[in-house]
């Protein structure tokens, strides 16, 4: 008799400023939350934990950046599965990926909750310069996985929405020093900088210590910039902040690290 799984099993595939994409199993459905690497780094990076792309039920899109869809239409076309996205990242998004058939084109409004299987999606906005950019919470019994990369500032509204969950994916994307001094011009600096930009990693840490909860297990640091930040920065920024907020890191919950190249381990919530 087949073992039903209980909860989510998660793999952050890749996460970086060079291409994002998440792998999420619910038992019945396994999903990929963007493809911003080309179709054969995706295969070899689910293939490292144990997957294969032709077992994938869908895409989810957050946005339509070419760090989040590079390999979004060479997926599609070969593996015949549903790409969903909200109305308005399709049609920023369709020029970009090549030909997708009608039949796997499936719109995932913002603000809503689509169920996929066995598995409750909700969608939530976020403030970046893409057209209509939203991350998703996943929920499957009583278990929450939340991501949220890609915003320049988190609002109450989200903040309330995400509150509590077992896992999370949450952006820490530049050291406010190591961006004001690096190499990039003020134009760019301020387009990070600003609420359509990137959260840095005290802005992501922040963040934390308002919505993480008695449930949470794991906090995942994502979207490092590979110009302005170093995992051992932020990695440090995040523990210190909690700590300072007397939030019992490495005891109730502990922080891991993402790669812009290698997948993290499977891990159940």
């Amino acid at each position: 008799m087949e073992e039903i799984q209980k909860g989510l099993k998660v793999s952050i595939l890749a996460s970086g400023s060079t291409g994002n994409s998440l792998f999420v199993s619910s038992g019945k459905k396994k999903i990929l939350v963007d493809a911003g690497l080309s179709g054969k780094k995706i295969t070899q990076l689910l293939n490292s934990i144990g997957e294969d792309p032709k077992n994938l039920d869908a895409i989810l899109v957050t946005h339509e950046h070419r760090d989040h869809i590079h390999g979004v239409g060479v997926l599609a076309r070969k593996y015949k599965m549903d790409v969903y996205a909200n109305e308005k990242t399709w049609e920023a998004m369709a020029p970009l990926i090549g030909k997708v058939d009608n039949s796997q084109k499936q719109i995932f409004p913002m603000g809503k909750t689509l169920t996929i299987g066995d598995v409750d999606i909700e969608s939530f906005g976020v403030s970046h310069d893409a057209i209509a950019p939203q991350f998703y919470q996943f929920h499957k019994d009583n278990k929450a996985f939340v991501m949220l990369t890609d915003t320049g500032y988190c609002s109450d509204h989200v903040r309330g929405i995400i509150k509590n969950a077992d896992a999370y994916l949450v952006e820490s994307n530049h050291d406010l020093e190591m961006l004001r001094m690096g190499a990039y011009p003020w134009s760019l600096k301020q387009r990070i900088l600003g609420d359509k930009g990137h959260l840095s990693n005290d802005d992501g840490a922040l963040v934390m210590t308002d919505v993480l909860g008695n449930k949470t297990k794991r906090i995942y640091l994502g979207h490092l910039s590979k110009e302005n930040n170093l995992k051992e920065i932020a990695h440090l920024t995040m523990e210190n902040v909690l700590k300072e907020h007397d939030l019992g890191v490495n005891y109730d919950f502990k922080v891991y690290d993402t790669d812009p190249e290698e997948a993290t381990s499977l891990f159940a919530i």
